[in-house]
């Protein structure tokens, strides 16, 4: 967890790599001392210093005040980089205002130039001289219900920022998405000042001040929902009969309700700029159910995933993996060599299994390269062998670091080595992290542990409550290596009776646990044996392509955090048996390679301490590396 102090160093740092990188930046002389943020404004001769004095528990409570006005003094809970995101939209709204007022007013600007001040009995203020009347009534109908709404004008358009609140969403949907809590989702409208709706559709842009637009995955997908949305107002298609969302409250706390009303129109009653308000915070806690490019729900078998990602319509494949439409979206996840290796490890398994019909799923479907028109992998015609072949002929992992991505293609043996990469990073609809070595449980004995989170923002809200009742535990789960291709992009199901069941079900219909450690690691089984020849592709083509797991005989203990409710069903030999799916969520996993040593003696329930590192590593924030 980061402290106070180094959040806000780097909430400043920030700041001013945004300022260096904006040249046309009028703010300067940046200081931080005794939790004083200072910087100055200046504009010819004039300067304006700022002043942001935090408090202890920052961000709340932070007070900004300026020397220009000593009495104009804010107290607010925002960070700093939205402090400052507001101050700059204020000095350039004042001078954008005072180069209109001196454009009207320069010599030959009038209709004549000796007009006296009898020929203009009466005085306009700028806003009531250049905003359409319609806009003026929007931004205050925004402003009656509390809604934080910056306006920057120019002399023919108009920004207006209208500022989402994002806190509703969870801890790990929120590490997940790449999307900072504390911080509003900000939709920039671009439209005319005095045109308004009679003018041309706005330019929608969506940021969040302290993130890269190239690392805000969410902002691509949700500025594609809410331009298309935009449009569609503008040329007067929506249905007046639509559902009206009349409380934002209700429509952050309801997800169930918010799913029956997904792309419904809200009505426009209290003016535009509400709508679009509304219909943002309709869409931004289901946007992992909706495929990045046709805005279409997915089809799931356990229900929905975590990551947003690109359903498998042929056409959203093409515009996807062909034209790079929206690879923003899944590709923001930054995906670490180690996260790669492991991945490929898993479908590499599932590939080599004898059961790679049922557990090699999905099967990937790519586009030709060099035939746009034809899928040089379909699901509808399987070839293991081509998928292996690809895989096979990727280079080491730490190559590929050192490869411009401008350059991949032309490196690659295989024309199908670079897309099938891509499509195991994207089609992974987990989050998976590295856990930093101060967060890594040590009592499982192995360097290689991951945060895994899998379960969508509905189901981890619906989770929470259950625990609210029921309280929770955590407990392990072993699986199959060859069996995680699938569970990462389908979600941990109950098995029991389906295809999908490997070993008996002597306890009952559930997803099988145990709070001791020796049971789920003979259920993991291993991987494709050594002397496999397929288990190993450095023995086939004289390279080795993963790098940082150097055995394809690995075993994956999932820590899992279960409500401890009435279904879970507690049997001989530490076996527990969950019924419903929905009170198990995944929190973490452990890979072990060959000849690594385990404790197979761990118990979540009697072993002293152990319960409590889990807890407390779950319940500090930023766990990842990075964050």
């Amino acid at each position: 967890m980061c402290s106070r102090q180094e959040k806000i160093q780097e909430d400043i740092n920030n700041v001013i790599q945004l300022c260096k990188a904006d040249e046309e930046s009028l703010f300067s002389d940046f200081r931080y001392s005794d939790d004083i943020f200072t910087f100055t404004y200046s504009q010819g001769s004039k300067g304006i210093s700022y002043f942001m004095n935090v408090s202890e528990d920052y961000p709340d409570n932070t007070c900004v005040s300026n020397s220009d006005n000593a009495d104009d003094i804010l107290l607010t809970s925002d960070p700093v980089p939205v402090i400052f995101d507001r101050i700059a939209a204020e000095v350039k709204l004042k001078n954008s205002e005072k180069e209109t007022h001196q454009c009207h007013n320069a010599p030959g600007n009038s209709d004549g130039d000796n007009d006296s001040d009898e020929d203009h009995p009466e005085e306009h203020s700028d806003d009531e001289f250049h905003r359409h009347p319609e806009l003026v009534a929007d931004l205050q109908a925004v402003r009656d219900l509390k809604y934080p709404v910056f306006v920057s004008e120019c002399v023919e358009d108009v920004d207006i920022d209208l500022h989402i609140d994002v806190s509703f969403l969870n801890e790990e949907t929120a590490l997940a998405w790449r999307v900072l809590r504390r911080e509003p989702v900000t939709i920039r409208l671009t439209c005319s000042l005095t045109q308004y709706l009679d003018g041309a559709v706005p330019k929608v842009d969506v940021y969040q001040v302290s993130k890269k637009k190239d690392t805000f995955g969410l902002g691509h997908q949700l500025k594609k929902i809410m331009q298309a949305f935009v449009t569609e107002e503008w040329e007067g298609n929506h249905k007046e009969d639509a559902p009206c969302l009349t409380n934002s409250t209700s429509v952050k706390c309801n997800i169930n309700h918010l799913y029956n009303l997904i792309k419904s129109v809200p009505n426009r009653n209290r003016g535009f700029l509400v709508q679009v308000i509304e219909y943002a915070e309709q869409r931004i806690p289901l946007l992992n159910e909706f495929c990045v490019i046709c805005d279409e729900p997915h089809v799931f078998i356990n229900g929905p995933m975590l990551r947003p990602y690109v359903c498998e319509r042929e056409l959203c494949i093409f515009a996807f993996q062909t034209l790079g439409v929206m690879n923003k979206v899944t590709d923001v996840i930054a995906t670490g060599a180690l996260v790669v290796d492991l991945l490929l490890s898993m479908a590499r398994a599932a590939l080599t299994s004898n059961r790679r019909d049922i557990i090699f799923d999905p099967y990937p479907s790519l586009v030709d390269p060099e035939n746009p028109e034809e899928l040089a992998l379909d699901p509808n015609k399987k070839d293991y062998q081509r998928v292996m072949t690809a895989i096979d002929n990727l280079p080491p992992i730490t190559e590929l670091l050192q490869i411009p991505p401008a350059e991949m293609k032309e490196r690659m043996v295989d024309k199908l080595s670079l897309p099938l990469l891509r499509w195991v990073i994207s089609s992974n609809r987990s989050y998976i992290s590295k856990l930093p070595t101060n967060k890594q449980l040590d009592f499982m004995h192995t360097p290689h542990q991951f945060l895994l989170l899998c379960s969508a923002p509905a189901k981890e809200n619906a989770f929470r409550a259950a625990r609210e009742t029921y309280g929770s535990t955590f407990v392990f789960h072993g699986s199959n290596i060859e069996n995680w291709h699938s569970i990462l992009r389908r979600g941990l199901v109950i098995a029991s009776n389906t295809k999908f069941q490997l070993h008996g079900n002597s306890e009952g219909n559930g997803i099988y646990l145990s709070p001791s450690s020796n049971i789920p690691f003979s259920f993991s089984g291993l991987a494709q044996p050594t002397n496999n020849p397929q288990a190993t592709p450095q023995q086939k083509t004289g390279k080795k392509t993963l790098q940082f797991l150097s055995s394809r005989n690995l075993k994956c203990i999932a820590v899992c955090e279960v409500i401890t409710s009435p279904a879970v069903h507690k049997h001989q030999f530490d076996i527990w048996v969950c019924s419903n799916a929905d009170h198990v969520c995944t929190r973490f996993f452990c890979i072990y390679e060959d000849g690594q040593g385990k404790d197979p003696n761990i118990n979540t329930q009697t072993t002293p301490g152990i319960y409590q590192k889990i807890r407390n590593v779950v319940n500090s924030r930023h766990m990842a590396n990075g964050e």
